[in-house]
C-alpha cells in the first residue's frame, strides 16, 4: 500500500513540531511498516541536547517509532482518527540504545504487529542508520475514543 505525505497527516492526529515521520517507504499490514525520519538539525531540542554536540533524543526516536506505528495500526483497523479514534502511547518494554543519531542522518523506523487484545496493540520496533541497529523495543499502543 502506497501512503503518501498528507496521507501520514490523514493517519496521524500529530502536527509539526511534533509529528516525527517524514516518509513512508513501504507498509504492508502482514510484514509491518518502514518509514523514515529525517534529522535536519534545526529540531528546537536539538539546540539544548547537547550545546556542541547535538544527538537526537531516544525520547524522540520512541515517539517516532510509536507514530509509525500508529499509523501500521490505523490502516490494520482501516480507520482514521477523523472517525473519532485516537491511538495512545500505553507502554514501552525492552528498550534499547545501540547508536547515536545527529543532524544530517536519516533514520529508518520499522515496526510490526506482534498482537492485539481488547483495543491493546503490540509493535516490534527498531530504529536503523545505515542498517546499523540504533534503537529496539516494543511498544504497547491503544486504541481510544477520542475525547
Amino acid at each position: 500500500m502506497k501512503v503518501s505525505k498528507d496521507d501520514i497527516k490523514k493517519y496521524l492526529p500529530h502536527r509539526e513540531p511534533f509529528l516525527f515521520v517524514d516518509e513512508v517507504i513501504d507498509i504492508d499490514e502482514k510484514n509491518g511498516i518502514h518509514v523514515q525520519k529525517y534529522i535536519s538539525g534545526n529540531e528546537f531540542f536539538l539546540e539544548g541536547h547537547f550545546p556542541n554536540n547535538p544527538i537526537f533524543p531516544g525520547v524522540i526516536i520512541i515517539e517516532a517509532l510509536g507514530q509509525a506505528s500508529g499509523i501500521l495500526g490505523f490502516v490494520t483497523m482501516n480507520k482514521t482518527p477523523e472517525e473519532g479514534s485516537i491511538y495512545v502511547l500505553a507502554g514501552v518494554d525492552k528498550v534499547r540504545f545501540r547508536k547515536r543519531v545527529r543532524p544530517g542522518d536519516t533514520i529508518d523506523l520499522y515496526s510490526k504487529v506482534l498482537s492485539e487484545k481488547r483495543g491493546i496493540w503490540k509493535f516490534d520496533c527498531r530504529a536503523e542508520l545505515g542498517n546499523e541497529l540504533v534503537c529496539s523495543a516494543v511498544i504497547l499502543c491503544a486504541d481510544r475514543k477520542a475525547i
